[in-house]
Order: structure tokens, then C-alpha cells, then sequence
């Protein structure tokens, strides 16, 4: 067992004796940015993904909330485990603007993108629908700032210290949609990793400029593992797990690429700690330890079967929630939900694997030890 999971157990018994004190929690609040992964309810059916346009149906939501919250799984994503663990009320969406929002807001919008939707627009990809993307997300964010007087650490100390001291910054994935929008079309593969990672990047440093001190960043996870692209890449295709091999080696191409801008942050901004969340590898591990883990299904949908053959249960005509839909007795069984995002059971999975396994480098305890919780 990694030594820090020592520190974190103590840190979430700490918790479970003094959360009604909400001075002690190690973070007062979080500010989460990212994708349909993150995204808590910025979308609806009507303004989300086009493949994925019922997330305001049942049985979205179904396993833990019991009804449709716009989360694009039947429960819990990992920033709702994240703030869990924290001892912190789950994130608002951004867009509802008459929620509490004292400890913290989601940005996250399903189907945005790394790259500005310009550039999709220039290129002719019409399958992108969202015109939100990442520099949405931090114009939205900066928007909130300005309310609380912080423009920059430099220039505004005071305001942007009371904002961030106490503030854990999540950026969920982003990118993997951005890959997505341009299969099949002249845009190459190299192009969409370059623009989408000088974006990430240029976003971890705005924040940073702003005066960001504790911040998580997720990379991607294996993209090729997702129903969507088990059922419509060629089956030569496939990797040492079973999964699209060419989509694992883009996205392990892309977070390797990743984490080496983030080490270069580390060394610019020395004062903040930047944690690398290991996605690509949670993902991995979960499909070779998938029977320890209570998982029997790794690839097939649970929600959007038509009942026709369709390969892995999934069909794009018939997508969870629509009335000619179905969906599984057990969703804790399966990994993928409908077809690009994942069950509740898969998220906490990964979740336990950031906090308990190591998946986080340095790891996620560090985050409160730096803060001095213990003492």
C-alpha cells in the first residue's frame, strides 16, 4: 500500500469527526472545468451532444439520484466523489445561476472541446454542435472572478488570494471529443494533439497567472476501451486489453505529451502544486483487475440496446434514453453506460484508484499535506 494512503485515510476520518465544522475542511471549495465527464448539468437534451440528446430522461441518473440531473451516466461522476471526499456539497452547473455557489462551481460542458470551436467551424466539421470549448469555460470562470475583484495574483493579491487559497481547481479530461470531431475527415491526427494541448496548456496557465495554488489535471482516458469505438473500429484493431489499439496509442501519445507541460508549469510556478491525474492507466487497470473489481461486462452498453444484435448492445440510432431504448439490471456491473460515457460504478472505480493506487502523480494526498492539514 502506497504511504500516503495512510495519511489520506486519517484525513477522511479527520473529516468524519469535524464536518460540521466547515473550517476544517482541507478545501473550502472547488472550481471544476472539463467535458461531459465533469459536467454535472451544464447541458440538457436539448443542448447537449447530438448523439446523446435524452440525458434529461430517465434512466439517466437513476442508480444514485434517482432521477435525470443532466449527468451523462446513471449516477455519480468522479468530481461528485471528489467533493464527497472532501466533505463538500456536490458542484453546481455554472448555468444555474441561482445556485449556492459558496463552495464552488462546475464549468464542465458536455461535448466542448480543448481547441476554440472556430477552428471545427473552419474545417467544416458540423458534427460539433457545442460552440462551447475550454476558453468558454475560463471566460465564464474569469466572469465569476471579476465579481470577487480578482484580476491576477500580481495585480490584484488580496482578491485573487481569498479566492484561490482554499480553492481546489479540477480540470477534468478535455481533448477526447476534439479527436472525435475529425475522424474521418482531412484534419490529421498530429494537428488536433498539437492545437488541443497548447490550449490545455495555455488554460492551466491562465489560471496559475490568476493566482491558482492546488489543482488537479486528468489526461485522457483509453479512448479506444469506449463502446462507440469497440463497435465501429475494425476488430484487427485492438490492443493487449482488448481495446482499439490506434485510439489507446493517441491517447497515451497525448497525456504523455501532457503531463511533459505540466512538468514545465511545475517548474515555472513553483509556489502551486499541479497534480497529473492518470486516466489512461485508472482505465487499464480497472479492465485487467475488471472481476476483483465486480465488473462482468467490459465493453457492452448498459443503456441504448435496441434488442436488434447491434455489436456490444449499442446502436447510434437508438441512444440511451430515447423510448426505443433499454438498459441493464445492473449498471454496477458494466463499465460503459451509453456507449462513450461510463456507469457510477466505473467512475468510483477510478476515483479509488487516483486516491488509494497511486494513479496520481505526485499523489492526491499531497494536496492536504501541503495545506498543512494535519498539523
Amino acid at each position: 500500500m502506497p504511504p500516503f494512503t495512510t495519511t489520506f485515510a486519517a484525513i477522511f476520518l479527520l473529516l468524519a469527526t469535524t464536518s460540521a465544522n466547515p473550517t476544517q475542511r482541507p478545501f473550502k471549495k472547488i472550481y471544476a472545468f472539463g467535458d461531459s465527464y465533469t459536467d454535472t448539468g451544464n447541458t440538457a437534451s436539448a443542448s447537449g451532444p447530438n448523439a446523446f440528446t435524452y440525458v434529461s430522461n430517465l434512466p439517466y441518473g437513476r442508480t444514485f439520484f434517482h432521477h435525470p440531473t443532466n449527468r451523462y451516466s446513471d449516477g455519480r461522476l468522479v468530481i461528485d466523489f471528489v467533493a464527497e471526499s472532501l466533505s463538500l456539497p456536490y458542484l453546481p452547473p455554472y448555468r444555474h445561476r441561482k445556485a449556492d455557489t459558496s463552495f464552488g462551481v462546475n464549468y464542465a460542458v458536455a461535448g466542448s472541446t480543448a481547441i476554440p470551436h472556430e477552428f471545427f467551424v473552419k474545417n467544416n466539421l458540423t458534427l460539433d454542435i457545442q460552440p462551447q470549448s475550454l476558453q468558454t469555460e475560463l471566460a465564464w470562470f474569469n466572469k465569476d472572478l471579476e465579481g470577487q475583484k480578482c484580476k491576477s495574483a500580481k495585480t490584484t493579491p488580496r482578491e485573487c488570494k481569498e479566492v484561490f487559497d482554499d480553492a481546489l481547481i479540477w480540470v477534468g479530461e478535455i481533448g477526447a471529443n476534439d479527436y472525435a470531431y475529425t475522424v474521418g475527415s482531412s484534419v490529421q491526427s498530429k494537428t488536433i494533439q498539437e492545437l488541443s494541448i497548447r490550449s490545455v496548456n495555455g488554460f492551466l496557465e491562465a489560471l496559475l497567472k490568476k493566482g491558482a495554488k492546488y489543482m488537479v489535471v486528468e489526461g485522457l482516458p483509453t479512448t479506444g476501451c469506449l463502446t462507440l469505438s469497440m463497435a465501429y473500429a475494425p476488430e484487427s484493431d485492438r490492443d493487449d486489453i482488448g481495446c482499439v489499439g490506434s485510439l489507446n496509442k493517441q491517447s497515451y501519445d497525448h497525456n504523455t505529451i501532457l503531463q511533459t507541460k505540466i512538468q514545465d508549469l511545475k517548474k515555472k510556478y513553483p509556489e502551486a502544486i499541479i497534480i497529473y491525474a492518470d486516466y489512461w492507466n485508472a482505465y487499464r487497470n480497472v479492465i485487467k483487475n475488471a472481476s476483483k473489481l465486480g465488473f462482468t461486462e467490459l465493453y457492452k452498453v448498459c443503456c441504448g440496446s435496441s434488442g436488434k444484435g447491434a455489436p456490444y448492445d449499442f446502436d447510434l440510432s437508438v441512444t440511451c434514453g430515447s423510448q426505443s431504448s433499454s438498459s441493464c439490471q445492473e449498471p454496477s456491473k458494466y463499465i460503459n453506460w451509453d456507449g462513450v460515457h461510463l456507469t457510477e460504478a466505473m467512475y468510483k472505480a477510478v476515483f479509488d484508484l487516483y486516491v488509494n493506487e497511486g494513479l496520481t502523480h505526485p499523489p492526491f494526498g499531497s494536496l492536504l499535506t501541503s495545506k498543512n492539514y494535519l498539523g
